[in-house]
């Protein structure tokens, strides 16, 4: 969807336009760097389509599709990029390496399949778009010779069904989250899976990335919330039974979950629903140190409380969010729950982060009653009040993809990593990939911020994060980029850890992925490219090699 009544969607970066940052904005943004980073930053680099070389589209559409093809320039240009850094910077500078011919957007599943068919009889690459919103160069077009259409699922967007006796609910896969949360809402349900992209990505995109959601524990990906999925594939219609769980065989669901698109289209999905919360629990903890509080998280993960929210922030990360000053690491703390109060909960939770030295002098937050939501925010990021650190944090994390472009424009590097890993290896982890990233990207650009989070928690391991800051200088920025996130990659995949624990493997993390899955499964993952799409038009060079 590229406009909500008078929001227009960034042709260029993340988001909505009006919400990119204004000149004044930057201003303060490049303050912050020569503080911090004692350089000048480069002057804001002003988006310009006319920079951008459209060229004309290299194939013709038959009349049957006709109906549902579009060539418009910036259409194609937002449907041919992510929103990496490296996609951004590519975008801003008008050197983007491929622009899609066109744009698909069927009506129903029948016109997914007719452009299957199409696709491989003409020679075509499909690329199955949701919102956009990759960070691992899922959705661009691949260094291909063939024409390439982009196939975005925007109209099938509809709650189709609901079962309240057993919770669930037919979603189709071009559905937004916040309209899966307008429609689910008159039945007092709610999907309960909330990514930092929400508001800008679909089902589909879930299901074909394992999306990880804002909840830190428990159901902390689209795949615990699946119940049965449809697609269509080059070779045939795929839909599996609606199950509460079964032994029979490898699942269908788990062998569509995470395939990005190049195995078939997911057209549609039962998934698990919840009731909407109404018990809702806050608290911000500080502690002494970022160890400690890996501590805590460790024991409120076995515990068995399963907090909504458990995100440790070290001192930097905590400062550049506004949850504390920059002298203490920070757990974002929350609970919440349909049936019963949660002052229990949160008064456990908070005597086990005692044991490890944490401090809540503000104490909990408790609040009663459903929270309608509005289209521009995350409802359930909200689990306490609108007070306090952990209110500070959730507007950050909002807010944060707006910084990074803002970021770009001015001529930094701005890169994350998120990875996973068992306890017993998480404080060794983290330590070699701050030490990675902060010694390569200070090599190559002078000087580096570098910060962690943990975003996700489970009895046997957590999820670290790290964002990584560094000014390109003279240096071009994708180089400089490709650079560090080699470094830091190796040391992941190399550590034993995942390369990727929410973002998905796209392109970007091809090289990696293909070292950290068992060489059978590679063979076997190719074999079933083969039969789904033997003429290799979807999406092809991710998880399996074109050559």
């Amino acid at each position: 969807m590229t406009t909500d009544g008078s929001r227009q969607r960034s042709w260029w970066g993340w988001g909505w336009e009006e919400q990119q940052l204004d000149a004044a904005a930057l201003g303060g943004l490049g303050s912050m760097v020569v503080e911090r980073f004692g350089v000048t930053p480069r002057d804001p680099v002003r988006p310009d389509l006319a920079g951008v070389d459209v060229p004309e589209p290299r194939l013709e559409v038959p009349d049957a599709l006709a109906a549902l093809v579009t060539a418009d320039g910036e259409d194609r240009v937002r449907h041919s990029r992510g929103n990496a850094f490296r996609d951004v910077a590519r975008t801003l500078s008008g050197t983007l390496p491929r622009i899609v011919d066109a744009v698909v957007r069927p009506a129903d599943a029948d016109d997914v399949e007719r452009l299957l068919d199409w696709c491989g009889d003409a020679g075509v690459v499909c690329i199955p778009f949701g919102g956009g919103t990759s960070v691992v160069g899922g959705v661009n077009p691949p260094a291909d010779p063939r024409p390439v259409v982009s196939l975005d699922l925007e109209r099938l967007d509809a709650v189709t069904d609901v079962d309240p006796v057993s919770l669930a609910a037919r979603i189709e896969g071009g559905a937004l989250g916040p309209t899966i949360e307008d429609q689910l809402r008159p039945h007092g349900l709610t999907l309960r899976h909330f990514p930092q992209s929400w508001e800008f990505s679909t089902l589909g995109g879930w299901l074909a990335t394992r999306a990880g959601g804002h909840y830190a524990t428990l159901a902390t990906h689209i795949d615990d919330l699946t119940e049965s999925i449809e697609a269509v594939t080059p070779s045939g219609r795929w839909t599996s039974n609606r199950l509460p769980g079964s032994g029979a065989g490898p699942s269908p669901d788990r062998m569509l979950l995470g395939s990005e698109g190049a195995l078939g289209v997911v057209t549609a999905a039962w998934m698990r629903v919840q009731r909407r919360p109404v018990f809702r629990s806050q608290a911000t903890v500080a502690f002494g140190s970022f160890s400690r509080g890996l501590g805590a998280v460790r024991e409120l993960a076995q515990s068995g409380l399963y907090p909504a929210n458990c995100r440790l922030l070290d001192p930097h990360e905590a400062m550049l969010s506004g949850a504390a000053a920059g002298d203490a690491s920070v757990l974002v703390l929350g609970f919440e729950s349909a049936d019963h109060p949660l002052e229990p909960a949160m008064a456990r939770a908070l005597e086990l982060t005692a044991d490890h030295g944490g401090r809540c002098p503000d104490g909990p937050k408790h609040r009663t009653g459903d929270r309608p939501s509005a289209r521009s925010a995350s409802p359930l990021l909200d689990t306490g009040t609108s007070e306090g650190g952990s209110a500070a944090w959730r507007r950050t994390f909002l807010s944060a993809p707006y910084l990074r472009d803002g970021l770009v424009r001015l001529g930094m590097v701005v890169e994350t990593f998120e990875t996973a890993t068992t306890w017993d290896r998480v404080d060794e982890l983290i330590a070699t990939l701050r030490e990675t990233a902060s010694a390569t990207a200070t090599r190559l650009a002078g000087s580096a911020v570098v910060s962690t989070r943990i975003t996700h928690a489970y009895p046997d391991g957590a999820a670290p994060y790290l964002t990584v800051i560094a000014p390109a200088g003279e240096r071009d920025p994708v180089a400089l980029w490709d650079e560090v996130k080699a470094a830091v990659s190796d040391e992941i995949v190399t550590a034993g850890a995942t390369i990727t624990h929410h973002h998905a493997v796209g392109r970007d993390h091809l090289p990696w992925y293909l070292r950290q899955r068992p060489d059978p499964f590679g063979a076997a993952l190719a074999a079933a490219k083969r039969e789904l799409d033997p003429a290799g038009v979807l999406n092809p060079g991710v998880l399996v090699p074109t050559t």
